[in-house]
C-alpha cells in the first residue's frame, strides 16, 4: 500500500526450460472411451520446454507487511468472477457405518463391530458419524459411565490417582474428546462427558453472565501457555451452543461483557482503581464509569503499557491420522488474557512481553518514517478507493458491512482465503480507538454486533473452523493504530503447507469477488448494510 491506493503486481509467466533429462520411461497408462491407449509420451519431451504464456498471477503485498504477501490465480479466479456463488462449501454428507452394517447383520453384531475398527477408523468415525446411537456406542468403548434406572448416562466413573485427585476413567482420551465434539451425540451423553462445569477439569469459575436464555461462565486457566493466567468465556451446560446460528446477539454480548469487564477490572488493579466485584457482575453504567476512570489513567502513562490479548478458536476437527485440525472444544468460546508490558529475562534486566498488535504498530511506525503518512488514514482510503486487479466492469468494493462505529471488509491481501478483517472507525477525542479501553458502550456494541455477523457470514458460505485474533494498540502509545480484528476460515483445501509457512498465500479469487459473495449471504436474511450492495 502506498498513499496513491492498494499496489498489485502482475506476473505474465514466459519461458523456457532446459531439458536435462537423461532417460525414457514410457508407459500405457490406459484406454480413452474408444478403447484407444493413453499413454505418458508428453511427459518425455525431447528437446527443451517453451511457456509462451502461463496464467497470469496477481501479486499483493499485504498492508500490514509481517502478514507476507498473496498470489491470486487469474485462472480460478476468473471462474469465481463470473459467478461469486461458487464460493462455498456443501453441508457434510449423512455418515453411519452402523447403518450400513444391519442392513447385513443384527444390530448387537453391528455395533460389536465397530467397537472392533481399528483405532484411525474409529476416530474418523467419531468425528463425521452422524448416527447418535453410534455416537454412543464409541463413547462407551472409550470410557466408563454411571447410569440411571433408564440405562442413560448420569455422570462418569472416577478413580484416585497416588495425589488423591478424582480423574475419569478414559481409555482413549482423543477418542473420547472427538465424539464429546460431535453435536449428533445426545445431549445426556456430552453433558457427563464435556458439558457439566468441572469435567474438564479444576479451573475455577470466576466470573458469569446470565440473561434470559444465555448463559455465560468465566473460568481462569491458572496453568497457561499464556504465563499471566488467562480466561476463557465458555457457553455453560445449560445454553449449548455448537453452531454460529445458535449464537444469539445477547450471547455474543455476554461473551464480550465477560472480556470487557475482566480486562478493565485488571487494568484497574494495576492502576489502583478499587471497584466492589465481591460476586458479582458489573452492570453497564458501572462498567463504561470503571472504564473511563481506568482509561484516565492509562493515559498518564510515560511509556508502553500493557495490552489486551483476546482470541476465539470455532470448530474442532480431528483425523484418523492423530492431527487435531482446530479448538480444544466445539462449544462456543472465547479467551482473553492482558498482556504485561514488560518481562524479565534470564539473564536479568527486562524485555518488551509479546503483544500481536505490537506487529502493526511496527508497520504503522515503518509506513510513517517512509511515506510521512498515517497508515491507518490511507488504509480507510485505499479500502474506498479499491480497484479490481483484473481491470472487469464487475463491483469493486471489498466493504461487505459498515455502521458508524465499524466497517466489516475483505482485506486487499487475504492470509486465508476467506479471511475477513474488522476495523473500528470510530474515534475518541485523543484519536482513534485503538483497543477495548478506548471503546464506549455505543463501540463496544458495534463491535460486539460486527463480530457476530462476520462470523454468521462465514458459517452461511459453509466454513466450520474459524480462527479469530484481535491486533490491540497498547496503553500509553499514541500511534494511530485503530483497533483491528482479523477472522480466518481454515478451508479443506488450504490447511497451510510450505507457501503459506514462507507468509506466500494462494489464493483463488479475486478479494472483491469475495466480498461480493459475503454481501449476498447478508442479503439472503436482510441484515443492514450501508456501503457494498
Amino acid at each position: 500500500m502506498t498513499p496513491e491506493g492498494f499496489r498489485v503486481g502482475i506476473h505474465r509467466p514466459s519461458y523456457t526450460v532446459a531439458n536435462l533429462r537423461q532417460g525414457e520411461h514410457p508407459f500405457r497408462l490406459g484406454e480413452d472411451e474408444q478403447g484407444r491407449a493413453v499413454e505418458n509420451r508428453h511427459n518425455f519431451p525431447g528437446g527443451d520446454v517453451e511457456e509462451p504464456g502461463a496464467r497470469i498471477i496477481y501479486e499483493i503485498r499485504n498492508p500490514l507487511f509481517f502478514r507476507g504477501a498473496t498470489f491470486i490465480d487469474s485462472g480460478w479466479a476468473a471462474a469465481r468472477a463470473a459467478d461469486p456463488s461458487t464460493i462455498g462449501l456443501k453441508r457434510p454428507p449423512k455418515c453411519s457405518l452402523r447403518e450400513t452394517l444391519i442392513r447385513e447383520m443384527d444390530e448387537e453384531k453391528a455395533e460389536a463391530l465397530i467397537r472392533s475398527l481399528d483405532r484411525p477408523l474409529l476416530c474418523d468415525l467419531a468425528q463425521n458419524s452422524t448416527d447418535g446411537r453410534e455416537l454412543e456406542v464409541l463413547a462407551q468403548s472409550c470410557a466408563e459411565f454411571l447410569a440411571g434406572p433408564d440405562g442413560r448416562p448420569v455422570g462418569l466413573r472416577y478413580e484416585r490417582n497416588e495425589k488423591g485427585e478424582a480423574r475419569p476413567r478414559i481409555s482413549d482420551f482423543e477418542l473420547f474428546e472427538t465424539v464429546a465434539n460431535n453435536p449428533y451425540l445426545a445431549e445426556d451423553f456430552r453433558q457427563v462427558m464435556v458439558l457439566r462445569p468441572g469435567v474438564q477439569g479444576g479451573s475455577e469459575i470466576v466470573g458469569d453472565f446470565l440473561e434470559g436464555k444465555s448463559h455465560v461462565f468465566e473460568y481462569l486457566r491458572r496453568n497457561s501457555y499464556i504465563p499471566w493466567g488467562h480466561f476463557a468465556a465458555n457457553m455453560a451446560h445449560d445454553a449449548i451452543r455448537y453452531r454460529i446460528d445458535d449464537l444469539s446477539e445477547t450471547d455474543m454480548t455476554g461473551l464480550r461483557h465477560l472480556y470487557y469487564q475482566r480486562t478493565y477490572v485488571s487494568l484497574g488493579e494495576r492502576f489502583g482503581i478499587g471497584v466492589d466485584t465481591r460476586r458479582r457482575r458489573l452492570d453497564p453504567e458501572e462498567l463504561e464509569e470503571l472504564r473511563l476512570r481506568v482509561l484516565a489513567a492509562a493515559r498518564r502513562l510515560e511509556e508502553p503499557g500493557p495490552v489486551p490479548l483476546w482470541g476465539w478458536n470455532f470448530g474442532y476437527d480431528y483425523s484418523g491420522s492423530g492431527c487435531r485440525l482446530h479448538a480444544s472444544h466445539q462449544m462456543i468460546h472465547q479467551q482473553y488474557a492482558l498482556v504485561p508490558a514488560r518481562v524479565e529475562t534470564v539473564a536479568g534486566g527486562f524485555m518488551p512481553a509479546y503483544g500481536a498488535g505490537d506487529l502493526v504498530a511496527a508497520g504503522v511506525a515503518a509506513y510513517q518514517e517512509r511515506y510521512g503518512r498515517d497508515f491507518f488514514a490511507d488504509y480507510l482510503r485505499a479500502i474506498r478507493r479499491n480497484r479490481r486487479p483484473d481491470g472487469r466492469d464487475l463491483p469493486d468494493s471489498l466493504v461487505v458491512y459498515e455502521d458508524d462505529s465499524v466497517m466489516v471488509f475483505v482485506p486487499k491481501a487475504q492470509v486465508s482465503q476467506w479471511e475477513l478483517q474488522l476495523m473500528v472507525l470510530a474515534d475518541t477525542d485523543d484519536g482513534p480507538v485503538g483497543n477495548v479501553l478506548e471503546a464506549d458502550s455505543g463501540v463496544r456494541r458495534a463491535l460486539d454486533r460486527g463480530i457476530l455477523m462476520a462470523q454468521r457470514i462465514l458459517a452461511r458460505l459453509g466454513a466450520r473452523m474459524v480462527t479469530s485474533i484481535e491486533y490491540p494498540r497498547r496503553l500509553g502509545v499514541d500511534n494511530g493504530q485503530r483497533l483491528l480484528y482479523s477472522f480466518l476460515p481454515k478451508l479443506p483445501w488450504s490447511m497451510g503447507a510450505f507457501s503459506e509457512a514462507q507468509l506466500r498465500f494462494i489464493c483463488g479469487h479475486f478479494p472483491e469477488d469475495f466480498a461480493r459473495a459475503c454481501r449476498a449471504r447478508l442479503d439472503e436474511r436482510g441484515e443492514h448494510q450501508k456501503e457494498g450492495s
